[in-house]
């Protein structure tokens, strides 16, 4: 049982680290990376749609992002609705696609950008914590309910707090890699 609560915390700190990589995946680093607009949705025949389902994605080159609709009746919702998520680009119609060209990021735009994810990693960081707590307080009931020795129970506590720093640094390593990546020129 307390294996269970071990490997159950584990598989919910490693969703955490997978959440973060994809929420790093939207903050512009300088290239064109088409996770920028992943979360840009179009309505299509009445549902909400991400533009990934209804369109092909390609980087033409490092700093534009092309998208061509898969039905040519969306192009002009696919730039509007790239106008309304506020990316901070412009996106142009061709008549045959939708061309995003990224403007070269500005000190100021990177600066904004590393809190951005500073921000993003010390959230994720709080849920690793969380995911901690809740461990500890599972070994702690069981304890209560001698189901566990205070030995047994102070050693899983252990184990959950190596964890716990393991994944954190996870998290700080991706940070420092991602800030790096931005801060590049």
């Amino acid at each position: 049982m307390p294996e269970t609560i071990l490997m159950d915390a584990e598989e919910r700190m490693e969703h955490t680290i997978s959440a973060l990589h994809h929420e790093f995946s939207s903050v512009r680093s300088g290239r064109a990376n088409p996770k920028m607009i992943e979360r840009v949705t179009i309505d299509y025949y009445g549902a909400e749609s991400p533009i990934n389902q209804v369109a092909s994605i390609s980087v033409p080159e490092a700093t534009q992002i092309y998208i061509k609709p898969y039905d040519k009746s969306l192009l002009q919702k696919i730039e509007r609705a790239i106008f309304a998520a506020n990316l901070g680009v412009t996106p142009t119609n061709d008549g045959i696609g939708v061309r995003i060209s990224l403007p070269p990021l500005t000190e100021e735009n990177r600066k904004e950008a590393v809190k951005v994810i500073h921000k993003m990693s010390e959230e994720n960081k709080v849920a690793i914590r969380n995911v901690r707590r809740d461990a500890i307080a599972h070994f702690k009931k069981m304890e209560k309910d001698k189901l566990l020795t205070e030995d047994d129970c102070e050693y899983y506590q252990d184990e959950v707090q190596k964890l716990t720093d393991r994944f954190v640094e996870t998290i700080d390593q991706a940070f420092r890699d991602k800030e790096k990546e931005i801060m590049s020129i």
